[in-house]
């Protein structure tokens, strides 16, 4: 997808000036640490990620060196197994004869928009109910372009049951369920593109509710201290972690490994490998402004440190809502606070790497409140394939 790079510059252009000097500064920064042979690491959440086309430009930069390691949730594993994006087709699932209470809010059902290829794939592994689908496909509603793999019929139900047999292999094999997942993935996807450069994917602990079955089978793939242990590897060796549009990253970065921040402390004291986050560079991407303002009262005056220092509620101190993941990216001394829409910041920041690094990225994302964005949402459900159960040969003989 070859969006032309002067709507990024456009893009890059419509900043503020100050969020564009942090844009700035953090893709110098990232710039030098790949000059130099440094990894970055990207800490995502899902929703906007997966339908500005974050995910999959992420992907793009995995292939092409930019990301070393990502942490994720298992919404997005979920999402990227049924091929990142899908057409559905929404219904009152009342009007198809589906039971009520079988129903979610608003009494909404889906059913995904098949190629006659994708139909037979998936006829072949399961048994459809074409009634279902072709009464759905009959009935009022309206086709949208949303999140795969979710609660449109059989593409969910597909991805949920596929994912059991995925943690059987993983388990059988004692690897986490994202790197056996990734095996079969399109290459195009987080998963499929780490698992081709041998990188790590992987859900963090507080992201594993989510996703349906998937956030249960990639739970019980490994277990948490394997996990845990897996990440803190992962961040130890990232010398630029990037946080975009996820919450509760105070439990992710300062895991139960982390020891700058104070909260592994004992880990070590007990003799347990440890990591810290001293002298790395944290980048967060957020809509919030409070992010900067939290961040400005650190630096001005150490107010974050203090509160924490003296058992104070920060909340109250500084009077800003404050949620716990400022906490400790505000006290890093690296840390860089860009607020702004990922859809926007993400190409951007890629369109300015391109430039400083001398490459050429083969997918752009672009926020989809503009033509172009939605031109390559379009290009995502008709390219990117849902995971390919046949590539397991354990699987295919179950």
């Amino acid at each position: 997808m070859n969006i032309k790079r002067d709507v990024i510059e456009q893009l890059y252009n419509g900043l503020p000036d100050e969020t564009k000097g942090v844009v700035d500064q953090a893709v110098a920064k990232l710039t030098a640490v790949k000059n130099d042979g440094g990894k970055v690491v990207v800490v995502t959440g899902s929703g906007p990620n997966i339908h500005e086309g974050v995910t999959t430009l992420i992907a793009e930069m995995i292939r092409k060196g930019l990301v070393d390691g990502v942490t994720t949730s298992s919404a997005v594993i979920a999402h990227e197994m049924a091929g990142v994006l899908d057409r559905v087709k929404r219904v009152d699932g009342r009007r198809v004869g589906i039971d009520a209470t079988l129903l979610p809010k608003g009494y909404t059902f889906e059913v995904t928009i098949l190629t006659p290829q994708w139909q037979e794939i998936i006829a072949n592994e399961m048994e459809l109910n074409h009634e279902l689908m072709e009464a759905v496909l009959a009935t009022e509603g309206e086709i949208i372009i949303k999140a795969a793999g979710n609660m449109a019929y059989p593409m969910g139900l597909r991805t949920e049951r596929l994912a059991m047999d995925i943690m059987t292999v993983a388990k059988q094999e004692e690897l986490p369920f994202e790197q056996v997942a990734g095996e079969a993935a399109d290459p195009r996807t987080m998963l499929g593109a780490a698992q081709r450069k041998n990188i790590p994917v992987l859900v963090t602990v507080p992201q594993l509710v989510g996703g349906g079955m998937v956030g249960i089978a990639v739970a019980d793939s490994i277990s948490i201290r394997e996990r845990c242990r897996r990440i803190a590897a992962m961040l130890e060796a990232a010398d630029v972690i990037i946080e975009s549009g996820v919450a509760l990253t105070q439990e992710i970065h300062d895991g139960p490994f982390e020891t700058y921040t104070g909260h592994g402390i004992w880990t070590r004291w007990q003799g347990e490998p440890a990591f810290s986050l001293a002298g790395k560079t944290l980048i967060r991407i957020d809509l919030d402004p409070n992010l900067r303002k939290a961040w400005d009262f650190e630096r001005r005056s150490g107010e974050v440190q203090k509160a924490i220092d003296q058992g104070l509620p920060k909340t109250k101190l500084m009077d800003i809502p404050f949620r716990m993941e400022m906490s400790g990216f505000a006290r890093l001394e690296g840390s860089i606070p860009v607020v702004g829409d990922i859809g926007v910041i993400w190409p951007v920041i890629a369109w300015r790497l391109e430039q400083e690094l001398g490459l050429t990225l083969d997918f752009m994302s672009c926020p989809q409140h503009l033509p172009e964005g939605q031109a390559m949402r379009k290009w995502i459900v008709d390219n990117i394939e849902p995971i390919d159960r046949s590539q397991f040969c354990e699987i295919k003989a179950c």
